[in-house]
């Protein structure tokens, strides 16, 4: 369908069972699951879908190794088990990657041998293999590039890899392939209420300013850090329930951390632990945990000097060349949607848990809230579970524990478009890149506008392609090229592609550190 068929369906007076608002990964997740079990399902995203948070991860399917020594175990049993969900549902988008934790004393190397040996005690019959200790010359040959003087040994274990973008935009397809309506680019100005209770919203159209009034029997806010300012439409009075975190990463080339195994640094001076992970031809280097209480503008966070600085002095300690702000391809920075308990201290965010919540308004409307990309489809079982009791819906048994999500192969591949990569083979463009130093060719670039609802080029360089995560210059070195194949496949108005040209460069911007 396309976004004026989709458009069209808001027209239609019936109410929705569920209005999702939000299309990251929470409000996605939470779209697939009610799609799933039968609801008539709208989801609406008021920029594009993962283009905040859900786009901004460490790209991990994880437990969560630091959650061990907060005693949250029931949260990593659960981030075990929904782990080992995803790499059954979708094995085209995550896989498994090895960690190794070095050791510079005996007494390091045993308490994070421990830690690792109750990590495998959690995950149970879900755990990917069992985690071994390493002597220092098994450490050296698995990490090249890693110091070596003092060295002891280390410990090895497994957890999994995604690319977060490509994952949401799987979802947003696995949503419409359930006969539900995800449409990006319609924000919620305003919400509808009856009697004191939530009955739909209205909904504005970013690129024609068209409004539109839907109704539903639940209407669910899953805007990850944006999530009190839906409160506040539904009561001005309502107090923040979050409290801003920001976490950076930097990307480099691999040529810093050879290899296909993952460094993980378990001591930092900031209280959390530092990864450098190969992903896509790159390292990705992360991450921090810097309150930010004084953001009133929460789209497009930047990386703080303080933050870089921290990252590559934690890297130099520990990595035989160490990395400096010229080496850097690519940062970017992105906000986490913690749960601010009563009197937790603002000031160390790092300690307060990744757990989610669900909440329900006196006037019905739902919020969920908190979490990580891991739980987001145990998080979405949840709030549907909820959204059914607060509007009355016929009950369904939740079966997303088993669904494959959109492009599953059985077969062994190592390509994130899955099934649809023989569609893709046969658009114009698919031998050409956009860029040398890019993987992605014109096709990628057509195949996001025609079935993965891309309205802008930043909508293709950084979340249908990741061109803007791996090298930020070369992305945008594409950009008129990209203008190009816009204007062949949708034919935008002068004033809206020089407004879309304008946005990109300044897209680009935000991720060149060096520009």
């Amino acid at each position: 369908m396309t976004r004026d068929d989709n458009l069209a369906t808001l027209r239609d007076p019936r109410p929705w069972d569920v209005l999702i608002i939000g299309g990251g990964a929470s409000g996605l997740g939470a779209a697939v699951d009610a799609a799933a079990r039968g609801y008539r399902t709208l989801l609406v995203e008021a920029r594009d879908f993962a283009s905040g948070t859900s786009m901004c991860s460490t790209k991990l399917i994880h437990g969560g190794v630091r959650y061990l020594r907060q005693g949250d175990l029931g949260m990593v049993r659960n981030a075990l088990r929904e782990r080992s969900y995803l790499l059954r549902n979708a094995p085209h988008l995550v896989h498994p990657l090895a960690f190794i934790i070095p050791a510079w004393n005996q007494i390091d190397r045993l308490m994070f041998a421990t830690g690792l040996k109750l990590y495998d005690l959690l995950s149970g019959w879900h755990n990917l293999a069992a985690s071994q200790s390493l002597n220092r010359q098994e450490v050296i040959t698995a990490l090249p590039g890693l110091k070596s003087a003092g060295l002891c040994g280390g410990i090895r274990y497994w957890d999994g890899q995604f690319d977060d973008a490509r994952l949401a935009i799987t979802l947003m397809r696995t949503v419409t392939d359930l006969s539900a309506t995800c449409l990006n680019y319609l924000p919620a100005i305003r919400l509808l209420k009856t009697n004191d209770r939530v009955t739909g919203a209205v909904l504005r159209d970013t690129e024609t300013g068209k409004e539109f009034e839907v109704t539903a029997r639940a209407i669910i806010n899953a805007t990850g850090v944006h999530a009190d300012s839906v409160r506040q439409l539904d009561d001005a009075k309502t107090q923040p329930l979050l409290t801003p975190s920001q976490g950076i990463h930097l990307v480099f080339d691999t040529d810093f951390l050879p290899g296909q195994q993952a460094l993980m640094i378990p001591k930092t001076e900031d209280g959390r632990v530092m990864f450098a992970i190969p992903w896509q031809g790159k390292v990705l280097l992360g991450t921090t945990d810097t309150p930010r209480p004084e953001l009133r503008q929460l789209n497009d966070p930047q990386p703080l000097e303080e933050e870089i600085d921290f990252l590559l002095r934690t890297a130099a300690s520990v990595l035989t060349r160490p990395p400096t702000r010229a080496d850097i391809r690519s940062a970017f920075a992105g906000l986490r949607p913690l749960i601010h308990p009563n009197n937790t201290d603002e000031k160390n965010t790092a300690a307060l848990s990744r757990e989610h919540a669900v909440l329900v308004s006196p006037s019905g409307l739902i919020t969920l809230t908190g979490g990580k990309w891991t739980t987001y489809r145990l998080m979405a079982k949840q709030v549907i579970d909820r959204a059914v009791e607060v509007s009355g819906l016929n009950a369904v048994p939740c079966p997303t524990r088993t669904l494959k999500l959109h492009g599953y192969t059985d077969e062994p591949a190592n390509d994130a478009y899955g099934t649809d990569a023989a569609q893709l083979a046969t658009l114009p463009g698919h031998d050409r890149l956009l860029h040398p130093n890019l993987p992605y060719s014109e096709a990628m670039v057509r195949f996001a506008i025609r079935h993965e609802a891309a309205r802008t080029i930043e909508d293709i360089l950084a979340r249908r392609t990741r061109a803007f995560f791996h090298d930020a210059a070369a992305a945008e070195a594409s950009i008129e090229r990209i203008a190009g194949i816009f204007v062949e496949e949708l034919q935008p108005s002068p004033e809206r592609l020089t407004a879309i040209l304008e946005a990109a460069r300044k897209s680009a911007g935000r991720f060149r550190l060096n520009a």
